[in-house]
């Protein structure tokens, strides 16, 4: 028997690969399957199923190419209605996979088809959980997400979710290894640890969900703090659900390379959005006018998801030379399949082309020290506001990068602001929005506050200056 984790850390997920005696099982895959069928042909086995532990919201999975391609069944535990054809399990049914077998153990309270998956060797043994997004490290799922589906409020769904814990997981044994769906940075959860694997035991000891005196305590604790989940977390459940376009379509149709001039047509003909995925500093720069800037090198993914939101969104693309089936592949998998085309050649071949080029006003930290005014200067911080708490610069206000389609409309177009972030990936981010929508009055400070704490500007904390977001 083998098990490999197999980790994609810009969307803070875990598949899984389970081999035994000639057969296989992937839990939870990616979009792109073809590195499943590769490895399975380099081992020599042959992929018996497909399981999922729910209908995923932050990524698009890749069940339905990997099972017509492999032939393996997609396996979902109860309450699941897929709009295909599924093994939808009972809770307990037992699946063998060479001389090992999984047993489905259906965990609602995420979800209400969310299943835990317990691993027996080949003498029997409880060896594992692929809880999905039931048990986190140091955390549980959200139980918010499903409240429209289920008919059910965030609280009676997490009073589901204590009872499956409490009733199928707190049970098995201490020496259990716990495979998650997700680790931190996911929004699935808020407060995974780093690791992604651990003992049952361990997160029995530590993690703050499973160490509730009672059910109301439980139910408080996992619905305290949590966020609005991202805009595209129910387009991706839709996808997972009915079904999606082939990977193939989508990469042969977004893999189409365009000359400035058709790249100009294009973006003027189709109302597509022109995402540019360089670097902050190389955008600043120069770009095409009315880019918006998401950078690949950082967590791209979830913030187009976050901030473009829609799904069937045209999408065209100016890249680093040769990041371009990268970057439609990460798009893919948070279910963005409608990209049109990218530039051939890059930023460079527009320049050559002369067209027209816009930049951003990026200013050093130091430049910064020397503008700002104490009671003078206006600063916009689009950091977390965990972040802004623990420390800002004086006077600053804090309105995250997450919420900015909501604060974007309060901003004076008249009166200059400084913005930043805690390094420059979300300011440039915000600031490419900004001037999008026609905002020019600010200067973006690059290295954000990590840099700006070196110099002599004020900051301070929470305590003592809360300016939060009041858009």
């Amino acid at each position: 028997m083998k098990v490999e984790q197999i980790y994609t850390g810009c969307l803070a997920q875990g598949a899984y690969y389970i081999t035994s005696d000639g057969e296989a099982a992937i839990i939870d895959p990616l979009r792109e399957v073809q590195p499943y069928l590769d490895r399975a042909t380099k081992d020599g086995v042959k992929i018996k199923y497909v399981f999922e532990t729910h209908f995923h919201a932050d990524f698009v999975s890749g069940h339905l190419d990997l099972s017509k391609k492999s032939g393996a069944p997609i396996v979902y535990g109860p309450n699941a209605n897929p709009e295909f054809d599924a093994i939808i399990a009972t809770d307990g049914q037992e699946f063998k996979i060479g001389k090992v077998t999984i047993k489905a153990l259906h965990t609602p309270g995420h979800t209400m088809e969310s299943t835990t998956y317990l691993l027996r060797d080949e003498n029997g043994k409880d060896t594992a959980i692929f809880s999905g997004d039931t048990l986190f490290l140091g955390d549980v799922g959200r139980p918010d997400l499903a409240q429209k589906a289920a008919h059910m409020t965030q609280e009676e769904l997490a009073g589901l979710l204590y009872e499956s814990l409490m009733n199928k997981i707190m049970p098995l044994s201490d020496d259990i290894t716990v495979y998650p769906a997700h680790g931190a940075g996911s929004a699935c959860g808020k407060n995974m640890m780093k690791e992604t694997v651990d003992t049952l035991g361990n997160q029995k000891k530590m993690n703050y969900a499973l160490n509730q005196p009672n059910k109301e305590a439980f139910i408080k604790a996992v619905t305290d703090g949590l966020l609005p989940p991202p805009a595209y977390f129910p387009l991706n459940v839709a996808m997972n659900k009915k079904g999606y376009e082939s990977i193939d379509d989508v990469m042969r149709k977004g893999m189409t390379a365009m000359n400035p001039d058709q790249f100009e047509q294009a973006a003027e003909l189709s109302g597509a959005l022109i995402l540019d995925t360089r670097g902050a500093d190389d955008f600043s720069k120069g770009f095409v006018p009315q880019s918006i800037n998401i950078g690949i090198k950082g967590d791209f993914a979830p913030w187009v998801g976050a901030l473009v939101g829609d799904v069937s969104q045209e999408l065209l693309l100016v890249t680093e030379p040769g990041m371009e089936a990268e970057t439609v592949t990460r798009l893919a998998r948070v279910g963005f399949d409608h990209v049109i085309g990218f530039l051939e050649g890059g930023i460079e071949a527009w320049k050559k082309a002369g067209k027209e080029i816009d930049t951003v006003n990026r200013i050093s930290p130091d430049q910064f020290s020397k503008e700002f005014k104490v009671k003078e200067s206006m600063v916009v911080d689009v950091r977390r506001e965990s972040e802004y708490a623990a420390e800002h610069v004086d006077e600053a206000y804090n309105k995250p990068l997450a919420y900015i389609n909501e604060w974007i409309n309060s901003i004076d177009p008249h009166q200059h602001f400084f913005l930043h972030c805690a390094g420059g990936y979300r300011s440039m981010i915000a600031a490419s929005l900004l001037q999008a929508r026609g905002y020019r009055n600010f200067s973006e400070v690059s290295g954000g506050f990590n840099a700006i704490a070196k110099t002599e500007v004020p900051t301070t904390d929470f305590v003592c200056q809360s300016k939060m977001l009041t858009a």
